[in-house]
């Protein structure tokens, strides 16, 4: 540092000090801040005895959020401008003045300088002089050196921290190294400053360096205050901060963590205490009754609206001690290789009983109670984990609202998300969706309604995967309002977290016992993850690696939806089975169609119909024609995958217009005021005025429930005693709820849900799924495996073989439907939930019956059911062989359980089934 600098920090000194003596405070207090885009320069008291109000931890929060890029909010474009920065921490040895025990710390943060420009791929092998700072690492000794490779080249190898605690023979100190992927966490560096205080530990100095490959390290010199009494030695202590220091990173601030920073409870108390936060708000209205309130008494929507997360937080606050006790059970059950676990809950409930203030009190804590006592597995103690992940027992929610306990459920909790992972049967798979949040009042809705939304995706996943060995499964991932860009670290952390327990080893503690088959699809948000999950779990070495994502890149071996056009191909079959019996001309039937042509559904039902579709809405705004959508520009834009607004508006009628979500106050051409596009756009399928007389809805995108038991009124003309659409055909999940389509029925709307008509997509996954399984990893890279533009015959072979199934279930289906409506008059959409209620009971009993133990009826059903060109490349035994037994069950009884309601419906009983089964049996 030049020697004018030097003087100038010595004058601003001096000049703090003197502002001290003028105030009317006895106490030493100098500060100095000086903020350039380049850097800074912090002053502030050391003062690391007092736990609330520090003034070193606002100014470390300041500096991870405008220099580290790692707070909470984003950083001021205007201070950092995107680029990394280093920091370096020092305290002083000697006081202020003579008169004073106050201690000065310094904050130094430069901007950082690397060897080069371009950035170091994160897998090359780690050297510092390639992606550290030079100023850096020529200061650090050989030995220092050696230490923080081992410690990048850990973090490089993996998703979370790596740690190592040094001790220093030349000092009475320990150095703890810390390195993780920058921007994976927020106020790290803060939470790390809460943790060694906590265990009693200071430092004198402490590095921040960020590198040119996206890794950042944190590099911590610590020393214990013999005065303090700590019986523990520094290295013991030290051991202690860096097992926690996973914990800051899983969950590094939240509304708890000033419990731990006051000292009220410790960081793995604390981090439990947020998991069980988020589940008790979650499943509140599945416990129960507890004193003068009856839960069953009160609508769902009322439990949500009286059960928010700050009543939940409320509680927590007020009963520290019971909080304690529920963490000390739930690691004398979980902590790995601990003693044998004695159930000590019926103590904890007793005391809740005696100190609850409240019945509400009491039953938010007995659900806390729940939480412990169902988790059969969790990553919580495991070193490395990025996000807290709980395997819990269902059985716990069989006295609510839910219809029907499923299989599993997964709950996942990480610094930006929380969510969960439904399955309703063992061998099941369904789409991962990213829930993202406009604004605070959204994200309200979407945290209160999270598990309620997951369970019915499953549930419509599970009527929807009927024909399809896997039954219904559906993930969530809920972004946290302040990380709403963070959907790719959110998708990896639930993803990794899901992968440790699916992989459990010493450091879980399995009350399960049993292996666990995830097969996990794209849905909205994650479709660009597929290829990532798969190729992370093969790097963690799960066997099932290949079959663990679907909708994979073709180089990898998958077979994408949007690609091949798979889920569309379903849909389709019903809009051409209504034009059939209806003896309509696909040509001059008006369409209208929410999801644009971006998106999967919305680009490939443009694509493969020839209809007059008069209105589109997607993710941009409203595109209306009355006169029909230019066909071709709509091609274009399919082709392309652009939305409507990159629709050239020169191509409308007259009466035509495109509204932009962002439009105000615009007037459309015939007079209608829009105030705000945003609500146009999110009602338009609900404006009358524009749609009535359409032929055919195809809803291939939208929000579920998006038409209601409270809005539906509004398709209906009272004036001509008629339905806005005559035809619906439904494409996107849940965009109807039940008692909508049931009065669109009565209207003599001809409606085919979700379930039913939008199966394309799962059974081309679980197609996929089967190659996977089927094939070892060199006949997979070999037949499955798209090189550029070199197509593998058999691959090109196999979608034509997964494009017939598809086609062929939708038909069997739909004349299924159509034939039991004929004949009985039940709704269609009633009809839909009774094919795959009785396919999914028929099944259930085939894989219970001994049908499987007849050997040559099992070949025959399974090579009936398997893609013939797999059969061919394999063989039947091989393939037998390679697959796991219990998907190879779960192949035959779909397959007989479908074929026979399909062909027989809903009426054959039994003998009916013995009939049908001699076609197999005398084969």
């Amino acid at each position: 540092m030049k020697p004018r600098k030097i003087a100038k920090h010595i004058t601003a000194l001096y000049a703090a000090k003197m502002l001290n003596a003028t105030s009317s405070t006895r106490s030493l207090s100098l500060r100095l801040q000086q903020e350039k885009k380049t850097g800074a320069i912090y002053i502030v008291p050391s003062q690391p005895e007092i736990r609330k109000g520090n003034p070193s931890e606002a100014l470390e929060l300041r500096i991870e959020r405008e220099y580290l890029q790692e707070g909470y909010q984003k950083a001021r474009e205007d201070l950092c401008q995107g680029n990394a920065f280093r920091v370096q921490v020092f305290r002083t040895a000697g006081t202020v003045s003579f008169s004073s025990k106050t201690k000065l710390r310094m904050y130094f943060v430069q901007q950082s300088k690397f060897p080069t420009d371009e950035p170091v791929d994160i897998k090359e092998p780690i050297d510092l002089l390639k992606i550290g700072d030079s100023r850096y690492v020529d200061a650090a000794s050989d030995v220092f050196q050696k230490d923080l490779v081992l410690v990048l080249s850990n973090a490089q190898n993996q998703l979370g921290p790596a740690v190592k605690v040094i001790e220093l023979s030349t000092t009475e100190e320990i150095r703890i190294v810390v390195a993780y992927r920058h921007g994976t966490t927020h106020n790290f560096f803060s939470g790390l400053t809460a943790l060694y205080h906590y265990y009693g530990l200071h430092s004198n100095r402490k590095y921040i360096e960020r590198y040119n490959n996206g890794l950042c390290s944190y590099s911590l010199y610590l020393y214990k205050n013999e005065e303090e009494g700590n019986p523990k030695s520094l290295l013991e202590l030290g051991e202690s901060v860096a097992k926690d220091a996973s914990l800051i990173y899983v969950l590094p601030r939240t509304s708890l963590s000033e419990l731990f920073r006051e000292g009220k409870l410790n960081a793995k108390e604390v981090t439990y205490a947020y998991a069980v936060w988020k589940f008790a708000h979650q499943f509140f209205t599945c416990c129960g009754s507890t004193g003068s309130i009856n839960m069953e008494d009160v609508s769902k929507t009322v439990k949500r609206e009286m059960m928010t997360e700050a009543r939940v937080k409320e509680v927590i606050f007020s009963h520290l001690e019971i909080i304690r006790l529920l963490y000390s059970d739930f690691e004398a059950r979980f902590l790995p290789n601990g003693p044998a676990y004695v159930d000590g809950m019926e103590e904890i409930q007793n005391k809740i009983t005696r100190t609850a203030v409240s019945d509400i009190d009491m039953k938010i804590l007995f659900c806390m109670c729940k939480f412990n006592s169902h988790i059969l597995k969790t990553n919580f103690y495991k070193n490395g984990k990025i996000a807290l992940s709980f395997r819990l027992d269902p059985v716990f929610i069989q006295h609510s609202d839910y219809s029907r306990v499923p299989h599993a459920i997964f709950f996942v909790v990480g610094a930006e998300f929380r969510g969960f992972h439904v399955r309703f049967v063992d061998v099941a798979r369904g789409g991962i969706r990213i829930i993202r949040s406009a604004n605070a009042a959204a994200f309200a809705m979407n945290v209160s309604s999270l598990f309620e939304e997951n369970y019915n995706l499953a549930l419509t996943q599970q009527r929807k995967n009927k024909d399809i060995p896997e039954g219904g499964s559906k993930g969530t991932i809920l972004l946290s309002t302040d990380h709403q860009d963070k959907a790719s670290v959110a998708f990896q952390k639930y993803v990794d977290a899901l992968l440790d327990l699916l992989l459990p080893g010493d450091e879980i503690r399995d009350y399960l016992g049993v292996e666990e088959l995830l097969f996990l699809g794209p849905d909205e948000g994650t479709a660009d993850y597929m290829n990532w999950a798969s190729q992370h779990a093969k790097e963690r070495k799960y066997r099932f690696w290949k079959a663990f994502t679907t909708g994979k890149s073709r180089e990898l071996g998958g077979i994408p939806h949007d690609f091949y056009g798979m889920t569309t191909r379903s849909i389709h079959q019903y809009v051409l089975g209504i034009l059939n019996k209806k003896e309509l001309n696909e040509e001059k039937m008006r369409k209208f169609q929410t999801g644009g042509p971006d998106g999967d559904l919305g680009s490939n039902e443009i694509k493969i119909s020839k209809d007059n579709t008069i209105g589109i809405v997607d993710g941009s705004g409203v595109l209306y024609d009355p006169e029909g959508i230019n066909r071709e520009e709509l091609l274009r834009l399919a082709n392309e995958r652009l939305m409507s607004n990159h629709f050239d508006t020169a191509k409308l009628s007259s009466s035509g217009f495109y509204i932009s979500v962002q439009d105000t106050d615009r007037v459309l051409p015939d007079g209608t005021k829009v105030d705000s596009g945003l609500m146009f756009r999110n009602t338009f399928h609900l404006q009358g005025k524009f749609l009535f007389g359409t032929d055919m809805f195809v809803p291939c995108g939208g929000r579920p429930a998006a038409v209601n038991g409270s809005n539906v009124h509004m398709l209906w003309d009272e004036t001509k005693k008629s339905p806005m659409f005559q035809y619906i055909v439904e494409g996107a999940n849940l965009f109807f709820t039940q008692d909508a389509r049931l009065q669109l029925e009565k209207w003599g709307v001809v409606l085919f849900k979700d379930a039913s008509a939008n199966k394309g997509g799962v059974t081309s996954s679980s197609l996929e799924v089967l190659a996977a399984l089927s094939l070892n990893d060199e006949e997979f890279a070999e037949h499955m495996q798209v090189r550029g533009d070199t197509v593998p015959p058999f691959y090109a072979e196999y979608v034509r073989e997964v494009h017939r199934i598809i086609e062929d279930h939708a038909r069997c289906e739909f004349e299924c439907l159509w034939k039991e409506h004929a004949k009985t008059k039940v709704p269609l959409s009633v009809l839909s939930d009774l094919v795959s209620e009785k396919i999914n009971r028929l099944n259930d009993d085939i894989c219970k019956s001994s049908l499987w133990d007849n050997e040559s009826l099992r070949e025959r059903v399974i090579a009936a059911a398997v893609p013939q060109n797999l059969i061919s490349l394999l063989g039947r035994d091989v393939l037998i062989q390679r697959v796991p037994d219990s998907y190879l069950r779960a192949i035959f009884g779909a397959h007989l359980a479908c074929n026979f309601v399909y062909s027989h419906g809903l009426d054959s009983g039994e003998f009916g089934f013995f009939e049908f089964m001699q076609g197999y049996l005398q084969a």
